[in-house]
């Protein structure tokens, strides 16, 4: 994995992004040659803006990939999806170009490097995504993981591995520590329900190391003490074998914090979850400035919204609810209204859900177009909110999850946010289990909090928005 922003990012998947870059400069390179000859080619790549031309292109190119999830994990396996993709890439690319071109015509490619470029970049990334997909799949190019321990980690970790190849990482083994259970040294995967373990010796712990070539060793013991090997695993390091803590290797590949095995003394000495004097002044200035300059670029639209909203449903434009803030103070969050006005008048608060009757046809627009938040940008200047931070909760919900869920008040350690790492991670929730699973990715980025994060997740909130996900 590669640390990028205070994210973690699969090191195939950094090489695929920076190679498909790469094969569309040279394609639009080539494309020049061919269109123009060796030596006109130089003058233009040289001395005619030519190669921030091809930048800009490339940039255009990898973005529209990365918007439309081709580097996700769900979709670098399946081929044909792959290929969909790419196709819708390729119209969007056109799309985007010709209207910045007719903007700022001087970065405009001739007509035909464009079109020989253009031809030449479907066939590239096309044949080069093939090519990856095949080594990405082929276990002997990944390293050899094994897992020491059966914690509650260890079995999600091992689905996680085993759902991402680009990871690199094949898990060759498990084994537990006498007086633990433990698998086999060439187990691989969860026994069936019912099967009793099969205890032995931690001595063994080297035998299998050796039989299975293991280069990394996922320590994932629920209670180590008086059973981690210490010797052992000191003396498989020193010859080469990485050996690390499960709890580490969980937050790395899935970018959330494993509230399952969370220990206090981890949280108190783990690097993360310390804000300096600087970052916050950076927050809070940056989160002033964005929510002025938001608030001026939104103030043509807020007469339409509010007319949408008074003329189709009764009620007040704007609505003002009770939300929980940082250390757990309630502050009024204020949004476009998008229900009746009296959708909690029978039930009580309760969570939106999937075809809300309780949601207008102008609120369900306002909400999946995100501009039913414009007005917490008001939040932001008062002091209540951040633009970055975990969503704030109602404290209704947040008194009777505080109950259900360990750790959750952590989340209140810092200003909440208009969008957060959870939301451009992870769907909307709606349950118990939902805001869990939320937490987790809360408490990363309380772990990570950074200016690099902020941005990753401000550039993801446009993807988010665009593509019109996680709103109910």
């Amino acid at each position: 994995m590669i640390r990028l922003l205070n994210a973690y990012f699969p090191a195939r998947t950094v090489f695929l992004s920076i190679s498909e870059v790469c094969l569309v400069a040279l394609a639009f390179v080539a494309a020049t040659i061919a269109r123009l000859g060796p030596n006109d080619a130089t003058l233009v790549l040289g001395y005619e803006r030519g190669a921030i031309k091809i930048l800009v292109v490339s940039l255009a190119f990898i973005t529209c990939m990365y918007y439309f999830d081709l580097y996700d994990s769900s979709v670098l396996s399946n081929r044909r999806e792959v290929r969909a993709r790419l196709m819708s890439v390729l119209g969007t690319v056109c799309i985007f170009l010709a209207l910045l071109y007719y903007v700022y015509p001087a970065l405009e490619l001739g007509r035909g490097i464009f079109l020989i470029g253009f031809l030449l970049v479907a066939v590239a990334l096309l044949l080069w995504r093939r090519l990856f997909s095949a080594i990405n799949s082929h276990p002997q190019f990944a390293e050899r993981a094994l897992i020491f321990g059966d914690g509650p980690l260890a079995a999600p970790l091992l689905r996680e591995l085993e759902s991402r190849p680009e990871l690199g990482l094949r898990v060759v083994g498990r084994l537990l520590a006498a007086g633990n259970g433990t698998r086999e040294p060439n187990s691989n995967g969860p026994e069936p329900s019912g099967n009793p373990l099969k205890r032995v010796a931690s001595d063994d712990l080297s035998v299998a190391v050796k039989f299975h070539r293991v280069d990394r060793i996922v320590v994932a013991m629920g209670d180590r003490r008086g059973k981690l090997p210490v010797e052992l695993l000191l003396s498989l390091k020193s010859r080469g074998v990485l050996v690390q803590d499960v709890a580490d290797v969980y937050e790395t590949i899935t970018g959330k914090v494993p509230i399952e095995s969370l220990r206090l003394g981890w949280l108190l000495f783990s690097p993360g979850f310390r804000a300096s004097r600087f970052l916050l002044i950076y927050k809070r200035v940056a989160a002033v400035l964005i929510s002025i300059l938001g608030l001026l670029l939104s103030l043509p639209l807020l007469p339409f919204v509010a007319l949408a909203i008074r003329l189709t449903s009764p009620g007040a434009v704007f609505y003002g609810q009770k939300r929980v803030g940082r250390d757990g103070t309630l502050f009024d969050c204020y949004k476009f209204r998008t229900m009746r006005a009296d959708a909690e008048a029978d039930q009580g608060p309760t969570w939106a859900s999937d075809d809300d009757p309780r949601i207008t046809p102008v609120g369900r627009f306002l909400r999946m177009s995100r501009l039913d938040e414009i007005p917490q940008l008001w939040n932001v200047l008062k002091g209540d909110m951040n633009i970055v931070g975990p969503r704030p909760e109602r404290p209704e919900f947040v008194d009777w999850l505080t109950r259900e869920i360990p750790y959750y008040y952590l989340r209140h350690t810092i200003r909440p946010g208009i969008t957060g790492w959870a939301q451009v991670r992870y769907e909307y929730g709606s349950s118990v289990e939902a805001a869990k699973e939320k937490l987790r990715y809360d408490l990363f980025y309380i772990k990570n909090l950074s200016p690099g994060l902020d941005f990753l997740i401000f550039f993801d909130t446009l993807k988010t928005i665009l593509l019109g996900r996680g709103a109910k």
